[in-house]
């Protein structure tokens, strides 16, 4: 039996070599279908666990509580700095951090002035945030009314790049106010952060409140007491602020929350992105079955032979059978080499951290090899059905 199948891959091997051009085509058909697969599947989770673990960063018992006027004015709530700290008076919530937002520009010697976010806010924000600090430090709650700012990496950038190195206790002139440099911010990930920290001036809140157009709260950011449900929370916060200010809407949201709709989202995603590369697969598996088509076609006579030396149908059908899953199979070792070279790039691309999902790489050999039995049984079962004398003939 071992000889036999030696014999019927040695065979097959060298039918599909004497085709070179047609073989090579199906193989680059199948291959590119099982490279997406494998690269989009790897792709999807990578990007999968690279949100996880920013949220994992920050920590899964965090809320972020967004305010939202309904009246007619529009605009921003006109929720209190301590009625925004009020919330921690709840079972549910350990800790708060509410801030103001506020857009502007900020001046650079001898350059056009860069667009920045203000974030006016308490000396919690940056540990719930887990905003770390390059050199100097954090706003303090000594800081009352005093016109200090800590600056994101990108706006640090931007000031060395005027020539300035040494950031702290330097001057910088925004939106008409002029700020001492107090700290410096190491880049941060967004994660579920309603603001990217890394282009953002960060004053305290008092000052905010005398220097912000529109000074109101914007946002909290809450961290849930230990052992509270996400959702137990977000409905009593949600209850606090319409009690305290009936004519706000409030939007809360937990990382339990987002991570949760996130899981779903990728679950589309890869649906998604999978009947994409099965499309490509499609197209291949046919390529595969014009080849073998091609192939019965011109060894009819080879086949007429063997039947009359005694080969069964069995025999036959076997022999093409196998031909087109050795077919399918080396381009699926060539598609799990591309997709596997796909993912790797863009990860370099990105700075994600490589990994590869084994069930995408099971997942395209297992599919090259249906693929080989599904398109090549058509092929294999009308050359065994090849009349013998019809064969010889050769017409």
């Amino acid at each position: 039996m071992l000889a036999l199948a030696q014999a019927n891959l040695k065979e097959a091997a060298s039918s599909l070599l004497a085709a070179k051009q047609r073989t090579l085509l199906a193989l680059v058909g199948i291959a590119i279908g099982i490279g997406s697969v494998i690269a989009m599947i790897s792709v999807g989770v990578i990007a999968r666990d690279e949100a996880l673990r920013q949220f994992q960063e920050l920590g899964t018992d965090i809320l972020t509580i967004t305010f939202q006027h309904s009246g007619p004015a529009g605009g921003l709530s006109a929720v209190t700095p301590d009625e925004a700290l009020g919330v921690t008076r709840l079972a549910a919530i350990a800790a708060a951090a509410p801030y103001a937002v506020s857009y502007a520009q900020f001046a650079l010697p001898g350059r056009e002035a860069k667009d920045v976010m203000l974030l006016g806010a308490t000396a919690t924000l940056p540990d719930l945030n887990k905003l770390k600090i390059e050199t100097g430090r954090h706003i303090s709650d000594l800081d009352l009314r005093r016109y200090f700012c800590v600056i994101g990496s990108e706006v640090a950038a931007a000031l060395r790049a005027t020539g300035i190195q040494r950031l702290v206790g330097e001057a910088i002139e925004v939106a008409g106010s002029v700020y001492t440099i107090v700290g410096v911010l190491r880049r941060t990930p967004k994660g579920m952060r309603d603001f990217d920290v890394n282009h953002s001036i960060i004053v305290p809140l008092s000052t905010a409140q005398r220097v912000f157009r529109q000074p109101e709260i914007h946002s909290i950011t809450a961290r849930l007491s230990p052992g509270t449900y996400h959702v137990t929370a977000e409905l009593k916060v949600g209850d606090y602020f319409r009690r305290i200010s009936p004519g706000i809407e409030v939007r809360v949201r937990s990382a339990e929350h987002l991570i949760e709709q996130m899981h779903k989202q990728m679950r589309l995603f890869a649906l998604l992105l999978g009947s994409v590369g099965g499309i490509s697969l499609l197209v291949g598996g046919i390529g595969v079955m014009n080849v073998m088509l091609v192939s019965v076609s011109e060894r009819r006579r080879e086949i007429g032979i063997r039947r009359a030396l005694g080969a069964r149908r069995m025999d036959i059908q076997s022999q093409f059978l196998i031909e087109s899953v050795v077919l399918s199979l080396a381009a699926g070792v060539i598609g799990v080499g591309a997709g596997v070279g796909v993912t790797w790039a863009i990860c370099q691309f990105t700075d994600w951290a490589f990994r590869i999902s084994m069930l995408a790489v099971g997942l395209g050999v297992g599919v090259a090899s249906a693929a080989g039995v599904f398109f090549g049984f058509y092929p294999a079962y009308r050359a065994a059905r090849l009349d013998p004398v019809t064969a010889l003939r050769g017409s």
